[in-house]
């Protein structure tokens, strides 16, 4: 490999891992790791999907159900508003287990968050259902149906081992 090739990948490399998370990021980043489930919904006050989620009383009802659970409901895209007005609204700041959060990332251009937590951002409504650090479910396009919902954090409540079980053959 030529000197040059190894200073541009040297180069991408150092500029890759040099994104700054933002504070939002890092306050999701840590939760996430925690025992206990954790939903990390990612909207914007602004976006159709996110608002028909909450015109239904889908997240209201998901939250109450599940005072176990903890909600993250971080606004992206939105320049760094957080939203909170609307989610008041709808009654969602008022339940003890949820934090919203904003991320400060501009709205539109090449300057858009494109990941979060790790993860890839392309779309909004985008819904993460996490258990003790594990991805357990990842709701990447548009609106959730909330009884889905309501069946992934169950199953997530499991410990997906599969050991012992005997492999399929190839």
């Amino acid at each position: 490999m030529s000197i040059l090739r190894i200073l541009v990948l040297a180069a991408l490399v150092a500029a890759t891992s040099l994104r700054a998370e933002s504070p939002a990021e890092q306050k999701v980043t840590q939760a996430i790791k925690s025992p206990d489930l954790s939903v990390v919904h990612l909207w914007a006050p602004w976006c159709s999907n996110c608002q028909a989620e909450l015109k239904n009383g889908g997240w209201l009802k998901m939250v109450k159900d599940n005072p176990q659970v903890k909600f993250y409901f971080v606004s992206v895209w939105n320049d760094g508003g957080d939203g909170k007005s609307m989610l008041s609204k709808f009654q969602i700041t008022d339940q003890a287990n949820v934090t919203v959060l904003a991320d400060p990332g501009p709205r539109r251009g090449d300057n858009k968050i494109k990941q979060f937590a790790g993860m890839p951002l392309s779309w909004i409504p985008t819904t993460w259902i996490y258990k003790g650090s594990d991805l357990r479910y990842a709701l990447n396009y548009g609106e959730v149906r909330f009884d889905v919902l309501q069946q992934f954090i169950e199953d997530s409540k499991s410990e997906w081992s599969h050991k012992g079980e005997p492999k399929l053959p190839e």
